[in-house]
């Protein structure tokens, strides 16, 4: 079964990136759902123009490209873009929109405070978020990885509807225990905790072990 990945138009396409390298690199397959709004901001963070016609060239230049912008940082393979299934965000009747269609739940990242009260309110104006209404009415794991600063007291409130519908809420909040020395290493810790939170292995991220200065005697 696939983890849906649901793109929303807040500043942070890198983190989602990150989490869909992580999810094809681990074996995983990924049912990808990129909103209208995403795109522009894809394209003002990556000039990369992503289309439905050609989303998969485009997802592979977009999954190739360091949270730096430089082109070439990875490599995703035929086999790995082969597990990926793309939904256009405008298609109602997608399979993702049925509860009887099978998956093992739903990242959202990164995640804007509309997309959030769109989720909180059971909206479904387009297909992420009647995705992510019909992950939290079927009690599958629903990680919403939120990117603003600051957080008005409606957002939050609707952060606090999610959390107790059953959400995940991961704010997109970079730790520096990590030993980050690169942007990409930050990139990769929000990532890396998003997965985390939907139960996903990965080695995204040094894991805290206890020991202080640990990360600078690795």
């Amino acid at each position: 079964m696939p983890w849906i990945v649901g793109v929303s138009g807040a500043s942070g396409t890198p983190y989602a990136a990150a989490v869909l390298r992580a999810l094809l690199a681990g074996g995983e397959s990924v049912d990808l759902v990129v909103s209208r709004a995403s795109r522009l901001t894809l394209l003002d963070e990556t000039q990369i123009s992503f289309r439905d016609a050609h989303w998969r060239d485009d997802l592979r230049e977009w999954l190739a490209r360091g949270a730096d912008g430089k082109p070439d940082a990875f490599e995703p393979t035929d086999a790995a873009l082969d597990r990926v299934r793309y939904w256009g965000a405008g298609d109602l009747a997608a399979g993702p929109s049925s509860g009887s269609y099978p998956a093992k739940g739903m990242l959202i990242v990164p995640a804007s405070t509309a997309c959030v009260a769109g989720v909180a309110l059971g909206l479904s104006k387009d297909l992420l978020q009647r995705a992510a209404s019909v992950t939290l009415k079927e009690r599958r794991a629903l990680v919403v990885a939120v990117r603003e600063t600051p957080l008005n007291g409606q957002t939050l409130r609707h952060l606090v509807a999610l959390d107790d519908a059953g959400a995940s809420v991961v704010p997109a909040s970079p730790a520096f225990y990590a030993g980050a020395t690169h942007i990409q290493d930050l990139v990769d810790f929000v990532a890396g905790r998003v997965l985390d939170a939907a139960g996903v292995a990965h080695g995204l991220y040094r894991r805290w072990d206890g020991e202080l200065g640990g990360t600078r005697a690795g």
